[in-house]
């Protein structure tokens, strides 16, 4: 394995001290015009990059921002939302040569260590948070660590941290406007991991747009799940065995209404015949699926490089800020449709 370049070897190759070559590279005065220009020359030559944890050490960022997931690995491995989150936030943080520190965690206190860890070791500048709580310990912990964050996900300014968010309760109301004027009365909201608060507001607004339009909770309402495939799979099989079944299935992620969909089709229920299916997030599984599905259509990778972007100006000392994403739109295809007369 190849050894990498030393101030030491900068020194010798451009024939100064080290010192000099400190003083050069840490734009510090000490060294003429044309010595700084040689030992950057030099520098490049050799392909050598400051050491990350000793700038961070003596007081200089590390280079690098940090993002932990607590969610079940499973689920991350099968959904795409994250993949295209976190693309668009790796080609703003690329473009300014910042790295993403990644980690995956089982819950929310292990995250928590974590960002303990990573501001004890200054391993990181700032952090993404995604997958905000109803009840959530972070933003404290991240405003008396004092370590710059933005919440993705979040509805307003938390304490002294930024958000980047999505109107969830308007993207629930165009879906039920959709279903209700097909004529459905009996709906399924096969929702996310309880606890969080894009899951709670999904669910309050299905609620209130269902008591606007007279439709009580026997005909309106949500099931809780984890994101899986699995679960979405045995919710949906739930539902569908009950006495007045739903003539209307939403689901958070497009994995699970796929998985709702092959289980509609293994008990011979007709897709959108019998039932009606909505996915939350659009992905190319909505568009290969038959029947294609109506699906909530959203540029999750430019949500990614919006949170990026406001992180990099909170870095720069800009103030905590509350910024909208791109507005979910419904595109309805051919997996919805009025319920059959007989319902």
């Amino acid at each position: 394995m190849a050894r990498r370049p030393t101030i030491k070897d900068i020194a010798r190759r451009a024939g100064v001290s080290e010192s000099a070559v400190s003083f050069a590279l840490n734009d510090r005065p000490g060294v003429s015009r044309d010595t700084r220009a040689r030992i950057r020359g030099v520098a490049e030559e050799l392909g050598w990059q400051p050491n990350s944890a000793a700038r961070a050490l003596s007081g200089e960022r590390s280079g690098a921002v940090g993002l932990v997931l607590a969610r079940p690995a499973q689920t991350l491995g099968v959904e795409s939302f994250f993949l295209q989150l976190v693309s668009g936030i790796q080609e703003v943080l690329s473009a300014g040569r910042v790295a993403l520190l990644f980690q995956v965690v089982d819950g929310i206190d292990a995250e928590c260590a974590v960002l303990r860890r990573w501001w004890a070791e200054r391993r990181v500048d700032g952090v993404l948070v995604v997958d905000p709580r109803t009840d959530d310990p972070r933003p404290e912990l991240l405003a008396g660590l004092g370590l710059p964050a933005v919440m993705i996900g979040g509805t307003g300014v938390t304490g002294p941290l930024s958000s980047v968010w999505a109107d969830d309760a308007r993207a629930m109301a165009q879906v039920l406007d959709h279903l209700y004027e097909l004529g459905h009365r009996r709906i399924t909201h096969i929702a996310g991991l309880p606890g969080l608060a894009h899951t709670a507001r999904r669910i309050a607004s299905l609620r209130a747009e269902a008591d606007a339009r007279g439709l009580g909770p026997d005909q309106v309402r949500s099931v809780v799940t984890d994101y899986s495939d699995t679960e979405g799979a045995a919710a949906t099989r739930r539902v569908l065995a009950e006495p007045a079944p739903p003539t209307a299935l939403v689901y958070d992620n497009d994995v699970m209404a796929v998985a709702g969909v092959s289980v509609a089709a293994e008990l011979g229920i007709a897709v959108p015949g019998r039932i009606s299916v909505v996915a939350w997030d659009d992905s190319a599984l909505c568009r290969v699926t038959h029947p294609r599905l109506t699906a909530l259509v959203r540029d999750t990778a430019g949500f990614g490089r919006l949170a990026a972007e406001e992180l990099l100006a909170v870095l720069g000392g800009g103030p905590p800020r509350a910024r909208e994403g791109e507005r979910p739109r419904l595109e309805p295809r051919e997996s919805s449709a009025p319920p059959p007369a007989a319902y």
